[in-house]
């Protein structure tokens, strides 16, 4: 711990000797200014602001985002500033950069009639766009995520991988924090990962990865913060859309976005319903080596899930005055799965494949009914302080709870080989209420310290309640009521307080950038185990956690970051709960009460490479992480435990690259590839657990159009094998394509996907131990193909006039 602040303090004072030795640097002049159409007074986004010198030559320039601000730096002299946007009158205007700063304040664009007949598609907006903290993947363009969910969405992001358990990874960590809307959300329920399969990917905008979160950001998430963005439309009057899709597995599902803006009241709402069949399986080939004897099971897994989810979201945000503003939301959703699951066991009396002789056949058969309800409300109050966007203070309260019940029917059936056939033996039933209740409390403040410096602070509160009753029962012969199996009964609850603030300096000395940072979370939690026998285990742990970022501008194109930040990894409540599911009982997964946060030091440098039709993003970063944790399997009587236990700490480096590239007009390239090394050590029960892996996982997307409305898509990811405390996880590959054709006067969109096309994406595994060994293999689905419709309201597609977008960044980002 001692070296880790050293190394902080260190960090601290190389940015002190550079904002010292950059003080003198040639002086700029920074241009801010906003963009509005000149009869609704509605920000104008994507429109470009360019500045010539007296040569007619492009010297800088940018394009504004959906708030239609602008903020660019240009040496000192006289120039031209150019402001053009699609079906509105260019503006020329003269530029004296002869000051430190200069506020155009707002800029009225007025239409161009003559321009309104002819509109001229020549551009279209980035899928990914390069932050100062964070990376933005515009997923609403990506055909591969059409007529999918949330959990394939993610799966098709760069450095993001989900398992087969719908757990999300970043960079090869599963520590990741998912939010919607930069808050924790309903929209993913108790289930964690599982429960993204029920957002549809229409519902999207776009998705923000952020790998090294700065103090702003609540510190959970070792490995990162992905932030989902829902649709939300901007416009005034009337707009929206409704989809429709088809496919095979069976798929149908109807989705709805619609937006009415009127003077200070703006009114938005989304309705989804889908109706999804997977069909999946895979199988488990164990050996068992103990002292005295030797056998093997093989294992046949056969999955069939099936079920309707719905979710609605409505709200209103109501402006008080030009700088007042209040949003009320509602979310509900509610889901009906069916799950039938068949595992076919063959036992045999040794481990030699060519030898050894089948002694049992038997097969455990689950069917299942899980039902979701999720309720939540949001408030949230925005106050801006002289116009001025970068002063401005924000309140939130959200309340939501979670309601989800299990219901399973087990039956063990053996099969006689003298009958040749399967005859009833065990009849079991599990069953699972679990209830959660959650509220939060925040507020931000930000305020400019002049023109290039500024502060921000902020304060956040969390209190959550969840109760787990999980019964499983048993009949017996002769008996009228079934038994109760003590030994997989339990009734916990989890209470979880957690208060933070935290406080940000921002400063910025001509080319240089950079930004400290410090948040403080004390953390307050109680598992209480209330049968079989009442236990309770109560932690609580205060915590800082230290953030710097710096940015050096080479030009407008070229630019160097670099930061650093500490987070953690509370337990999770699924870990902690003792004991979690009956569904396999061969294969049992447990959790542990007396689990630690895992803690991570996170160093990132990158170079942002900006070009006239490309950008290119390098990285190096390391993370040094203590108290990991990992799940332990053990072997007992044949029945195989895995328990996450807390192992020593885990050294990880690794290089990231994101490159995008259009080739021409229609013609557009996107590649990322990250490559790590790590080590693991631990030792659990005197038993040491390590593995060094070094391994890679790449993607590529290519997007081609043709003519002014038809577009191909053709995307492939893989990953290399990698080493485990356990064993090792195999090569994994993927590739989609996709087909879209604009119809109806561009006012609707007619697309094929093709998702997993050589129905590879298949997890495969090794694990082993003293007396064991295990080879695995499994898929949640198999290829999808899918058909979709989208009709847009008064909001036909358009793309924007000028170039690429990719090349921004800015120091922006909401609080979370």
């Amino acid at each position: 711990m001692h070296n880790t602040y050293t190394n902080i303090l260190r960090t601290l004072l190389v940015v002190l000797v550079f904002i010292v030795s950059h003080s003198v640097w040639a002086q700029s002049t920074t241009v801010n200014g906003k963009l509005v159409d000149g009869k609704t007074n509605e920000p104008l986004a994507y429109a470009n602001v360019s500045v010539f010198n007296g040569s007619d030559e492009l010297v800088t320039g940018t394009v504004t985002p959906e708030s239609g601000d602008f903020q660019f730096k240009v040496e000192r002299g006289n120039y031209t500033l150019r402001i053009q946007f699609i079906s509105y009158q260019t503006i020329n205007k003269p530029l004296n950069a002869n000051q430190a700063s200069i506020e155009l304040g707002t800029i009225e664009l007025m239409e161009d009639v003559n321009q309104l007949s002819e509109v001229e598609v020549v551009a279209r907006r980035p899928q990914m766009e390069m932050k100062l903290d964070k990376r933005v993947f515009n997923v609403s363009e990506d055909l591969s995520n059409i007529g999918s969910n949330a959990e394939s969405l993610l799966d098709n992001l760069p450095s993001v991988t989900v398992d087969i358990d719908g757990n999300v990874s970043l960079r090869g960590s599963g520590n990741v924090r998912i939010l919607i809307d930069g808050r924790p959300s309903g929209l993913v329920g108790i289930s964690g990962g599982s429960a993204l399969r029920q957002i549809q990917a229409d519902q999207i905008e776009r998705v923000e990865v952020i790998t090294n979160p700065s103090a702003r950001y609540e510190a959970e998430g070792n490995a990162g913060i992905i932030n989902i963005i829902m649709k939300k439309e901007k416009k005034g009057g009337v707009n929206g859309s409704v989809s429709a899709n088809v496919g095979y597995p069976i798929i149908g599902g109807v989705n709805s976005n619609i937006n009415y803006r009127k003077g200070n009241v703006n009114l938005f709402g989304a309705y989804g319903i889908t109706y999804r069949e997977n069909f999946g399986g895979g199988y488990i080939d164990q050996e068992f080596t103990p002292e005295d004897t030797t056998y093997s099971t093989y294992v046949d897994r056969q999955r069939e899930r099936s079920g309707i989810s719905q979710n609605a979201r409505f709200g209103i945000d109501y402006s008080l005055n030009e700088s007042t503003n209040v949003t009320g939301s509602f979310l509900y959703r509610i889901s009906d799965e069916s799950n039938l699951s068949y595992n076919y066991y063959d036992d045999y009396n040794g481990i030699n494949r060519d030898t050894r002789e089948l002694v049992r056949r038997s097969v455990r058969i689950q069917d299942e009914k899980e039902d979701e309800e999720v309720l939540e409300y949001d408030l949230n109050f925005t106050k801006i302080f002289n116009g001025n966007d970068d002063h401005k203070l924000t309140a939130d309260i959200q309340y939501r709870n979670n309601t989800e019940t299990e219901d399973s029917d087990l039956r063990n059936e053996r099969f006689v080989i003298s009958q040749n056939q399967f005859i009833d033996s065990i009849q079991q039933r599990s069953f699972i209420n679990e209830f959660s209740e959650n509220i939060l409390m925040q507020a931000n403040y930000v305020k400019p310290l002049g023109e290039t410096r500024s502060f921000e602070a902020g304060w956040r509160s969390t209190i959550r309640t969840i109760t787990n009753e999980y019964e499983v029962t048993q009949d017996i012969e002769g008996q009228e009521q079934d038994s109760v199996l003590s030994d997989f009964t339990n009734d916990f609850i989890y209470n979880e307080n957690i208060h933070a603030i935290y406080a940000i300096y921002n400063s910025e000395f001509e080319k240089f950038t950079y930004q400290i940072g410090l948040r403080t979370e004390l953390t307050d939690i109680t598992t209480r185990l209330k049968s079989p026998v009442d236990t309770t285990n109560a932690r609580d742990y205060l915590n800082l956690f230290p953030s710097v970022f710096m940015t050096y501008e080479f030009s407008k194109l070229h630019s160097l970051q670099a930061s650093y930040s500490r987070r953690f990894d509370r337990p999770r409540f699924r870990s902690l709960n003792p004991f979690s599911n009956f569904n396999d009982d061969r294969n049992i997964r447990i959790g542990n009460p007396n689990l630690n946060p895992e803690f991570t030091d996170s160093y990132e440098v990158g170079l942002v490479n900006n070009f006239s039709d490309a950008t290119l993003y390098s990285g190096l970063y390391y993370r040094r992480t203590t108290g990991v944790t990992e799940r332990i399997n053990t072997v007992i009587d044949g029945i195989t435990y895995a328990q996450p236990q807390n192992l020593a700490e885990r050294n990880s480096i690794g290089i990231e690259n994101n490159y995008s590239h259009d080739l021409n007009d229609w013609w557009r390239l996107n590649g990322n590839l990250n490559i790590f090394y790590s080590e693991t050590y631990g030792v659990v029960n005197e038993q040491v657990f390590e593995a060094e892996t070094f391994t890679a996982s790449g993607r590529a997307t290519s997007q081609m159009t043709f003519g002014d409305d038809f577009n191909f898509q053709l995307s492939a990811f893989y990953r290399a094998p990698e080493e485990t405390t356990q064993g090792t996880r195999k090569a994994f590959y993927m590739m989609d394509l996709g087909f879209s054709k604009e119809v109806l006067n561009n006012s609707g969109t007619l697309a094929l996907n093709v998702r997993d096309v050589f129905n590879s994406r298949k997890w495969r595994t090794t694990t082993s131990g003293e007396d064991f060994y295990y080879e695995s293999e499994f898929q949640w689905r198999t290829t999808t193909v899918t058909l979709s419709f989208d009709y847009r309201i008064n909001s036909s597609k358009r793309k924007r006039e000028g170039g690429r977008e990719g090349g921004d960044y800015d120091g922006g980002g909401d609080e979370y």
